[in-house]
């Protein structure tokens, strides 16, 4: 099995979290394979003014996207590596308690929220400028997994075991003391998607769940592009001269092969999709197929 066959798999079986990973991947790819391709051409336009957010309200008029879009693109290589470094990270704690629709409601609406956030406090402030990063929704969901387990018991490398809280507390309080900095839309954008993340575990417990909106408003999406099944006409001949046959339910057991798979999937779950042998990962690739 090739290197593009195991990112496949990874993928296929790697959850939520990874689709996550490799889409604010690809949409880095394709923004900087544009900028190479436009310089070649001499042609001078930044790509990432179509999908990044303005501080200018108004410019939502033009591209009402970038409210959403922002959140998925990145500056440069280390801008991108550092945040889904966290995300990977946060992502583990989160998905120990919540659903994956729950993952993506809380990383777009955090994102959203971040965003009006940034654009009302630069229009206050007479600022005019733009932000891209999806520091703001991983923000969310790291602290929205931190507020419904700050105890949970993390252990770092070198500095062993620490609580969750103690990670989450050092990076807000690093956004904190550079709010003053040339990057303080960033920064904003940080702290209100820690905000939103904190606000959507306390409405949560009183049994308001804001994912469900961005879940539906995806199954929609999903459900316009998914081909439905089509069956065949099929002619029905009854005969009325013998008697209904009474039908004998069947235990239904389940395969070697799909007792297999299910095995996998388990060692997954529980150490990573990196803890799979080489005749494990080509065994569920080829039962992909």
């Amino acid at each position: 099995m090739n290197i593009i066959d195991d990112l496949k798999l990874q993928y296929k079986v790697g959850g939520v979290a990874f689709r996550l990973i490799y889409w604010n991947i690809a949409f880095f790819l394709v923004s900087f394979v544009l900028v190479g391709l436009l310089a070649l051409v001499n042609v001078n336009v930044n790509v990432l003014q179509f999908v990044s957010l303005s501080s200018n309200p108004v410019d939502l008029f033009w591209k009402p996207w970038s409210i959403v879009t922002y959140s998925f693109f990145h500056f440069d290589f280390f801008h991108i590596l550092f945040n889904l470094i966290i995300l990977n990270f946060s992502s583990k704690f989160f998905l120990t308690y919540f659903t994956e629709k729950q993952f993506v409601g809380v990383y777009v609406l955090g994102g959203i929220f971040a965003g009006l956030v940034f654009i009302s406090c630069f229009y206050v402030l007479n600022i005019t400028t733009a932000i891209v990063g999806a520091s703001a929704a991983i923000m969310a969901i790291l602290v929205a997994a931190t507020a419904y387990q700050p105890l949970m018991n993390v252990r770092l490398l070198i500095i062993g075991n620490v609580k969750l809280w103690h990670i989450t507390s050092v990076i807000l309080i690093l956004d904190l003391l550079q709010l003053r900095s040339d990057n303080m839309g960033g920064h904003i954008s940080h702290l209100s998607g820690a905000l939103f993340g904190f606000l959507y575990i306390q409405l949560l417990k009183n049994g308001s769940d804001l994912s469900t909106g961005v879940t539906k408003v995806i199954d929609v999406f999903v459900n316009l592009f998914r081909k439905s099944p089509s069956t065949p006409f099929k002619k029905v001949h009854k005969n009325y001269s013998k008697p209904p046959v009474q039908r004998v339910a069947k235990i239904v057991t389940k395969s070697k092969e799909q007792q297999q798979i299910d095995e996998i999937l388990d060692k997954i779950s529980q150490s990573g999709y990196d803890s799979l042998s080489k005749e494990e990962k080509d065994f569920l690739f080829k039962a992909g197929k």
